[in-house]
């Protein structure tokens, strides 16, 4: 079978390998799609990734059970969670794979099989397409409906998303759905035009400039919520600016950096941050329940390529041209 392998320093190649083996509890899946990811860049831009790579978005077919799989069959089109759990705990039992005390990370899906523990998968309505199964049971849209139930407020109407990425995009275009308004912010022309597209009502550059921005557009208040999709300490900072005292600031961004200060960016105003990482396994039927009712998810997708070409889709996603990339066999 093909594979892509990261093989360092924003360079990728795809190669011959055998396909992997299901082992006890995991099921072998034909790969219809899988996505890009910007947590991917770390590694591909990095130390790259022997014999594979970092993809972790994938939906496809079951073509071959491991021992004791009884809950799929062969043939059967599914999406994956790259996050599972343990199964056993209190939380595994809620589809609440991110909170297991022993849940792990699987990734290796950018290619033409891969194998994930059963438990892993979400059998996909019949009249889903891949596309719009790869977003909704993916980082693409699982990410921001996780954040948006974390936001359920009627009192919310301005929302700033702070960095443009995929997982921005997403925000937008599904906060726009649910009627907020959604202010855009990035330092990417490709991505502010893209998310005006998705629905944002203004999507304006991070300079020295941004936070009177803001302010101007928020009638020097700040908006009610500011979903940080960057992570990068500017952003952070930013984010915190920018949102009205008493409102919620929610981190979506990864960084591992120390850059808040409890008196500056929370108690004075009295603000209120959240985490959100992934999704829970139990809110896949909910995303499926909003693509019904009129969410096109892919209107996120900027690119699609075939699995042959995907080294030209990452060398085009790492210079920020795009939007969600997707990839076929």
């Amino acid at each position: 079978m093909k594979i892509l392998e990261f093989t360092g320093q924003a360079t990728s190649r795809v190669v011959e390998a055998d396909p992997p083996k299901p082992k006890p509890q995991e099921v072998l899946i034909q790969t219809a799609r899988s996505a890009i990811c910007g947590s991917e860049m770390k590694a591909y831009r990095g130390a790259g990734i022997a014999g594979g790579n970092g993809g972790h978005e994938a939906v496809g077919t079951v073509v071959e059970l491991g021992d004791g799989v009884t809950s799929l069959v062969p043939g059967q089109r599914v999406g994956v969670s790259a996050v599972v759990g343990c199964g056993e705990c209190a939380e595994c039992q809620r589809g609440r794979y991110t909170w297991c005390r022993s849940a792990k990370s699987r990734s290796q899906m950018h290619a033409e099989q891969f194998a994930i523990h059963a438990r892993a998968c979400s059998p996909l309505p019949d009249d889903l397409p891949w596309d719009e199964a790869t977003l909704l049971t993916g980082d693409g849209m699982g990410v921001p409906w996780h954040t948006a139930k974390k936001i359920d407020r009627a009192d919310i109407q301005t929302i700033i998303v702070m960095g443009l990425g995929p997982i921005g995009l997403g925000n937008v275009l599904l906060q726009a759905h649910l009627g907020r308004r959604v202010i855009g912010v990035d330092i990417v022309n490709y991505r502010i035009d893209f998310a005006k597209q998705l629905g944002a009502e203004v999507s304006i550059k991070a300079d020295d400039a941004l936070i009177d921005q803001i302010m101007d557009l928020t009638e020097g208040e700040g908006a009610d919520v500011v979903i940080d999709c960057a992570g990068q300490r500017a952003s952070v900072a930013n984010s915190f600016l920018a949102v009205r005292r008493g409102g919620i600031v929610v981190f979506n961004g990864e960084s591992n950096e120390e850059m808040l200060a409890p008196s500056r960016d929370f108690n004075r105003r009295e603000i209120w941050a959240v985490g959100c990482w992934y999704y829970f396994m139990s809110e896949v039927p909910e995303m499926f329940y909003l693509w019904r009712n009129g969410l096109d998810v892919t209107r996120m997708i900027s690119h699609r390529f075939p699995l042959a070409d995907a080294p030209e889709a990452f060398a085009l996603f790492d210079r920020w041209q795009t939007g969600k990339v997707l990839l076929h066999p």
